[in-house]
């Protein structure tokens, strides 16, 4: 019963704090330009305001545009029951989760490429055609570390791969593994040096550019679905470096918490010393990423063996 009880306390955190996530980056950002920047409850305030608003649909678009936002946040929603907080357990776990935790954020794209290619722009046409090239590359590099560290751990549920990881044997892999779901992390984010989420420039503009007909409650889900995101898949990361660490109940929710805060600063020092790549170099850094969790699954065969 208290198993349960931590489970769904773990779920609620992240419901509650995941805007909390963007804010961090963005005052992070303004600190190193010397200003004084957003507030870091930023996130809130914009989904509030855009709650009391109302939706403007263009004639050309069909019920894949309205449906988009909600099927997408619905998505993100069952990726967050999968995910445990350290040695926590999550609130579903079945063998084979970490596929379907995966793929959550696949349907997540596959509609939000729908919903740009239905509004009959080619502009968002544009965006929704980066978005799927570069996430051809991305998925891989995430599949292939889960893989790793489902070899590593013995199990193929990710709450048991949470609670059975040892550095000791497999650390080298690991440090292969989290260096490539960083990678991934910036790239299905849209966070420099992959795409920047706050550029205006339309040659540039990726998943922003797939978004711009949406306006009122449905942007507003979809910020809330970005900040969800983001929380998931920085959870992944965190969850490895903290499995060296023996943390119980709600030590090790707060640990997953901190740690994302501390990712989120490491996002916005990044964001603050690097530029934003050119298109044509994107995929190498996918491709980068590839190989590293391609590495770190050859390096766990070999000790597993």
């Amino acid at each position: 019963m208290k198993i349960a009880a931590l489970s769904i306390i773990n779920l609620l955190t992240g419901l509650v704090l995941a805007p909390l996530l963007p804010g961090i980056i963005n005052k992070t950002k303004a600190v190193f330009a010397g200003r004084r920047g957003p507030p870091v409850l930023q996130t809130y305030y914009d989904i509030l305001k855009l709650l009391r608003k109302g939706a403007v649909y263009s004639r050309t678009t069909t019920w894949i545009f309205r449906a988009a936002p909600v099927i997408g946040l619905a998505a993100v929603l069952a990726a967050m029951t999968l995910l445990p907080a350290a040695s926590a357990p999550a609130p579903v776990s079945f063998a084979g989760d970490l596929i379907l935790f995966a793929y959550c954020f696949g349907l997540l794209r596959f509609f939000l490429v729908a919903a740009a290619l239905d509004t009959g722009s080619a502009f968002e046409g544009m965006g929704a055609s980066r978005e799927v090239q570069f996430s051809t590359m991305a998925e891989p590099a995430l599949l292939l570390g889960l893989a790793a560290l489902a070899r590593a751990a013995g199990s193929l549920s990710l709450t048991g791969i949470f609670s059975g990881l040892t550095w000791q044997v497999a650390g080298p892999a690991l440090v292969l593994v989290s260096a490539a779901l960083l990678i991934v992390f910036l790239a299905e984010n849209a966070r420099i040096p992959v795409d920047d989420p706050n550029t205006h420039l339309e040659l540039t503009m990726i998943h922003e550019v797939m978004v711009l007909d949406y306006s009122g409650p449905d942007f507003a889900i979809i910020l809330y679905t970005s900040s969800l995101k983001l929380w998931a898949l920085g959870a992944l990361l965190v969850n490895i470096l903290l499995s060296v660490l023996p943390l119980r109940g709600f030590a090790a929710t707060g640990g997953v918490f901190i740690g994302l805060i501390l990712l989120s600063v490491l996002v916005g020092i990044i964001e603050s010393i690097m530029a934003r790549l050119s298109l044509l170099k994107v995929p190498q850094l996918l491709a980068g990423a590839v190989a590293l969790s391609v590495l770190a699954l050859a390096l766990v065969l070999r000790f597993t063996s």
